[in-house]
């Protein structure tokens, strides 16, 4: 069942402000970039996307033909005069940054890479944004491993200290003090809202990443093989990948619609109890894909030399609920359910682009029209 909506109406419902809106999206061809596309397709924006292709196959941005409802350009985030002159052809209103090297584990393999993408990458969209006269507002989407974890029972807030114990996590913390360095030098003094935009753990069709839980269940499951996990007993709160996309564009709107106080860091999390152990989240997606997938058979465990990964991490989006109006609206057998829904769907057909755009649009539709919070 769904949870109930806050006491304010998502400005995500509200298509008329981004009906023919410019919208320059980094990392479009990722798993969450792909949904965030075809969201903004649906509500009328006019997309310009910015990234690497997939790295990934299959991928979203293939499956559900991503490439269509955008203008698509494939360059690098490193290569600061090709990203300057596609944020120049586009002419965009609001610049959404989602691209970067997004795993862990990667970061431990490639340190140098996942800092040239990530803290590099982002300042080099931030100098564009400066030469570009028609940017009203800006969100850069870090992470929640940005925070100076201390496994703490509470989560953490805006406020908190930023840190980061492997490579990726720092680097999403030196991504925050850049822009929090643009924001105040160059971008307020010249009328322009940048905020940046936490949240983790997120689940949803279409995401193949590596050493990610999901992906890794459903591999396993069409494999017929057992799941090999790192950490069983880790407690992780999960999301629907479209949650924090629908807090991501609310803050959007609000960056362009209000005055600098919107122009800050923003949490955007799940509630208590859709914090599972791994090992509970696996048993249930054994138990929604259903009948020929076999039973879940967990192999594998941390070992003493593997690479170190937060046992517990929890974001407080107290904040975001209070000032946006923005809370979740999907409990956590729901976002389950809708995933398992959306791969059975592609493994049905993979190859029918129409099809699997259709069940993603669906889905999409589904949680717009969750206005009173209630999903049957």
């Amino acid at each position: 069942m769904a949870k109930r909506q806050g006491p304010l109406e998502s400005l995500v419902n509200e298509v008329s402000f981004w009906r023919d809106r410019r919208v320059f999206l980094t990392g479009h061809t990722g798993f969450k970039g792909g949904w965030l596309a075809l969201l903004l397709h649906r509500l009328g924006a006019q997309v310009t996307g910015y990234a690497l292709a997939p790295d990934t196959t299959p991928s979203l941005f293939a499956a559900a033909g991503v490439d269509q409802v955008l203008d698509s350009r494939l360059s690098d985030l490193r290569d600061d005069s090709a990203l300057t002159r596609a944020m120049l052809d586009s002419h965009p209103e609001v610049v959404i940054h989602m691209a970067a090297q997004a795993l862990v584990r990667r970061g431990y393999a490639a340190p140098t890479v996942t800092y040239a993408t990530n803290v590099m990458g982002t300042v080099n969209l931030l100098e564009a944004v400066r030469h570009c006269p028609t940017v009203r507002a800006v969100l850069v989407v870090t992470s929640d491993k940005c925070y100076d974890n201390q496994e703490w029972a509470r989560g953490y807030r805006e406020s908190d200290a930023l840190g980061g114990y492997d490579p990726y996590s720092s680097s999403k913390a030196c991504v925050e003090l850049a822009v929090q360095s643009w924001r105040k030098s160059f971008l307020a003094p010249a009328g322009i809202a940048v905020a940046t935009a936490r949240a983790g753990n997120v689940i949803g069709g279409g995401d193949w990443a590596e050493d990610r839980l999901l992906p890794d269940v459903v591999r396993a499951v069409v494999a017929g093989q057992p799941v090999a996990i790192r950490h069983p007993d880790a407690i992780r709160p999960w999301q629907h990948v479209l949650e924090p996309l629908a807090g991501y564009l609310t803050l959007a709107h609000q960056l362009c619609a209000k005055d600098g106080r919107y122009a800050a860091a923003w949490n955007f999390g799940p509630d208590d109890d859709s914090a599972w152990p791994v090992a509970k989240v696996v048993d249930h997606v054994f138990h929604l894909w259903g009948q020929g997938c076999g039973t879940p058979s967990v192999q594998g465990s941390a070992q003493s030399n593997a690479p170190h990964e937060a046992h517990w991490l929890k974001l407080d989006a107290s904040k975001a609920r209070r000032a946006l109006g923005w809370q979740p609206r999907l409990s956590l057998e729901t976002a389950l359910a809708w995933s398992v829904d959306w791969y059975r769907a592609y493994y049905d057909n993979p190859t029918d682009i129409a099809r699997i755009r259709a069940m993603t649009g669906q889905q999409i539709e589904h949680y717009l029209a969750l206005k009173d919070g209630v999903h049957g």
